[in-house]
């Protein structure tokens, strides 16, 4: 099984978060998050799909960032390719991202 595809291994190793306290979405709106992901194209921060906005994922469909990593999360040391549905990195949780 494949555990990386070419969006993560030409993902930007890290990214300035454009909104750091938090997803951008969901402070303009009051909502609140349970986990926060990082976009590795241009810093966009937002919320997982455990969290009612579902706004990281939002942003992949609005924009075609491929690859987003947790941000300030619990869940490990992990990058996302939502193109390829591939994971590369530590995860703490048994589950792919969410």
């Amino acid at each position: 099984m494949a555990t990386d595809c070419q969006h993560l291994r030409d993902a930007a190793p890290d990214h300035t978060a454009v909104t750091p306290d938090g997803c951008e979405e969901c402070l303009k709106s009051g909502e609140h998050w349970v986990e926060l992901r990082l976009c590795l194209t241009c810093g966009h921060v937002g919320c997982c799909d455990s969290s009612p906005g579902t706004h990281a994922t939002k942003h992949f469909e609005s924009t075609g960032h491929p690859v987003m990593r947790s941000y300030r999360a619990r869940s490990g040391d992990w990058r996302w390719c939502y193109l390829d549905n591939l994971m590369s990195g530590t995860a703490h949780a048994a589950a792919p991202p969410q």
